[in-house]
């Protein structure tokens, strides 16, 4: 049996939509919890609106809600590794954001 451990390999991958997978959804919420050794992200909406409201009340120095309720949008599982390599890609773009916005800045 081969040791692969450590050994990092780039593969071009092509996922296909199934029904409408392929459509994006609009989340403004997310909220990420592990059990059991998988990470469980939630994606939902929270109407702007309320957030707004809620916001206001606090600033006027009035009492919030405990709770709000949103729409849960999605719920990805996945598994602890997965979950790093995500956090890697999301590294990655904000890194690339931050450098394009300095770029920008400077010319």
């Amino acid at each position: 049996m081969s040791e692969t451990k450590g050994i990092t390999v780039a593969l071009n991958v092509r996922l296909k939509p199934v029904d409408h997978s392929n459509l994006p959804h609009q989340v403004n919420y997310s909220n990420v919890g592990i059990a059991q050794g998988v990470a469980y992200v939630d994606f939902g909406f929270i109407e702007p609106a309320l957030v707004g409201a809620i916001a206001k009340s606090a600033r006027g120095g009035q009492a919030i809600p405990k709770a709000i309720d949103g729409q849960l949008v999605t719920r990805v599982a996945m598994g602890v590794d997965v979950l790093a390599r995500l956090h890697q890609q999301i590294q990655q773009v904000l890194v690339g954001l931050r450098d394009a916005r300095k770029a920008k800045a400077k010319g």
